[in-house]
C-alpha cells in the first residue's frame, strides 16, 4: 500500500478545451486541494476564450513561445520566463502573437475545478 501522500502518474494526456487551447494537467487532485497544475497550448493567431476564475487565483509561467494575455482589459506582451498572476474572479484571456505554439504552466489556487470557469463570451 502507498503512502497518503503519494499520488501516481495517472498518464495525464493533452486535451482540446473549448477554452480555444489544450490542456495537460500535470497534477490536479482531491489530495492536494490548495494547489493545481496544468501546461496550457495555444496554437499560433489563437486568442483563448475570455473567462474568469471564480475563487481561483491563477497564475502563468510562460515556457514556450509569445504572446499578450489580458487581465481586466489590461494587455501585456509575455515572452519566455515571463509571469502573470491573475487575481480570483479577474476577466482573462491569452493571444499567441507568435509563429509557433505558445505554452505555459498554468498554477492554481485553490486547485483548479471546472466548476469555477465562467465563460465570459456567452
Amino acid at each position: 500500500m502507498s503512502p497518503s501522500w503519494f499520488v501516481e502518474n495517472a498518464g495525464q494526456a493533452e486535451f482540446w478545451t473549448e477554452e480555444r487551447c489544450f490542456i495537460t494537467e500535470l497534477m490536479n487532485t482531491p489530495a492536494s486541494p490548495d494547489t493545481s497544475l496544468a501546461v496550457a497550448r495555444v496554437e499560433a493567431g489563437v486568442t483563448t476564450q475570455l473567462h474568469r476564475l471564480e475563487g481561483i487565483c491563477e497564475r502563468y509561467v510562460v515556457r514556450k513561445g509569445e504572446g499578450i494575455v489580458e487581465i481586466d482589459g489590461v494587455r501585456q506582451a509575455l515572452a519566455i520566463g515571463d509571469q502573470a498572476v491573475i487575481p480570483a474572479g479577474a476577466a482573462q484571456r491569452i493571444t499567441n502573437t507568435g509563429a509557433g505554439d505558445l505554452e505555459f504552466y498554468c498554477l492554481c489556487t485553490p486547485r483548479f475545478r471546472p466548476e469555477t470557469y465562467v465563460n465570459l463570451e456567452t
